[in-house]
């Protein structure tokens, strides 16, 4: 979908793609990622629309950009048709033609004129998967104290240096799941200023505060939350 078509019709629909990566899937860049998609909506048939002006592009937005080999339960593309297409078609279109490692979990018909999908996310939920022999009891402490701490003051390498920053305003939940093995769900926010809370940092913080390193073994992303599901 290099090209735009000659047809200029008026946007009709607007679908949301629920999608899964699988922890198989190839290791790409957020742009590769975003290609695979763009190349796989255009085999599929699907009546895009574009956008006007000289830098003209498909109508296909991405949610927000996930981590290079992170597998995700509930990734978001919308999507804008030129027509209205029903829902079996859609998923009939779509069957074959998916990126690499990649599924269709749902898709959701959403208002044409609502909002951009990319402004609309304010917060991800990631489920970490901890390895080794790890005490609950004092992580779920530790948890509590990260919440209830006035900031956590952390460092994150960029290039050759590295950047002082507060996690705390990007932290907005934790929760312990018993185990073996033990897991950790954490919700951090995706602000314009402050930047994206990862999870690993949170896993860092808690390995402070508990005075042991702890390692993941697995981050998943279990799905991204729109401003509106925010409490």
């Amino acid at each position: 979908m290099s090209e735009r078509p000659a047809s200029t019709a008026e946007p009709r629909q607007r679908w949301r793609l629920v999608v899964a990566r699988s922890a198989g899937a190839p290791e790409l860049a957020q742009r590769e990622v975003a290609e695979g998609w763009v190349a796989a909506i255009g085999d599929a048939g699907l009546p895009v629309a574009w956008t006007e002006g000289a830098r003209s592009r498909p109508r296909i937005a991405f949610g927000a950009p996930l981590p290079i080999g992170m597998a995700a339960n509930a990734e978001l593309i919308d999507v804008v048709l030129t027509e209205r297409w029903p829902v079996w078609r859609l998923r009939e279109a779509l069957a074959d033609r998916l990126p690499a490692g990649w599924s269709l979990v749902d898709v959701q018909d959403v208002w044409l004129a609502g909002p951009p999908l990319a402004g609309r996310v304010a917060a991800a939920e990631y489920r970490v998967v901890l390895a080794g022999d790890v005490p609950i009891d004092r992580l779920r402490d530790c948890a509590v104290e990260l919440l209830a701490a006035p900031n956590l003051p952390r460092s994150r390498p960029r290039g050759d240096e590295s950047v002082e920053y507060d996690l705390r305003p990007l932290l907005l939940d934790i929760a312990i799941e018993d185990g073996p093995p033990v897991t950790l769900r954490t919700r951090t926010r995706f602000h314009p200023e402050l930047g994206t809370g990862r999870p690993e940092e949170v896993v860092a913080a808690l390995g402070d505060r508990l005075g042991a390193q702890l390692e993941a073994s697995s981050i998943v992303r279990d799905r991204l939350v729109l401003v509106e599901d925010l409490p």
